[in-house]
């Protein structure tokens, strides 16, 4: 029987660790592309966008992010396309973090206040003017917190990909406690591992939040 080394569970688990960040990169970065489309979409003028993003919202926000994987996984596989469990799981969590995002986003264009539209539009500003020069500054110093928290959850989401084969932190766990019959010490670093990555960011968002709020009262 092969023994192993606290050494050897914990270098097998870094090594997964790499595919959990790149896979939350990946989707988080790509969640805040879509994201912004579907905001201008959200908040604009025509009725049409505005309905169609509201129910593909509420579609990602009422529905389990486990179930959307399997969808993308199984999905399009009953037509016959083979799909990699690394594009459907970039897939699933780069929509459903664009759901998120947009009414995160949506919120903190919603939190300008009024009078800031009823101004620009006094100085003879159109809409995008008023967006590009206005609103947007001011809900992005307002967004930056929530944004950087939201990055916890997509880190911590990913631990579902594991349901499709996906190998990343948590997946790499339960092979290692498979192989070793040390589960508590598995765990115990793969619990570690993702308060490692966790815990700044939270913190990154609290001291952002304490920071932004204080500028904001400073005017």
């Amino acid at each position: 029987m092969i023994q192993f080394t606290t050494w050897d569970i914990l270098r097998g688990l870094l090594l997964a660790t790499r595919w959990t960040i790149l896979l939350s990169l990946v989707s988080f970065a790509g969640g805040a592309i879509v994201g912004a489309i579907l905001l201008f979409l959200r908040i604009g003028k025509r009725k049409a966008g505005r309905i169609a993003v509201k129910y593909f919202v509420e579609l990602f926000q009422g529905t389990p992010l486990l179930m959307q994987l399997f969808l993308a996984f199984f999905g399009l596989g009953l037509f016959g396309i083979d799909v990699p469990a690394w594009l459907a799981a970039g897939a699933a969590l780069t929509l459903w973090s664009s759901a998120f995002l947009t009414e995160i986003w949506r919120g903190c264009v919603e939190a300008v206040a009024k009078g800031q539209w009823e101004a620009s539009a006094s100085l003879g500003m159109g809409y995008i003017q008023q967006m590009r020069y206005v609103i947007l500054p001011q809900a992005l110093r307002i967004a930056v917190p929530p944004t950087v928290g939201f990055s916890v959850q997509v880190v911590k989401g990913t631990a579902l990909t594991s349901i499709i084969g996906f190998v990343e932190l948590s997946k790499a766990g339960t092979v290692i406690t498979n192989a070793t019959f040390q589960p508590f010490t598995v765990y115990g670093f793969v619990a570690l591992i993702y308060f490692a990555l966790c815990w700044p960011l939270s913190k990154s968002s609290q001291i952002l939040e304490r920071k932004l709020n204080v500028a904001h009262r400073g005017h």
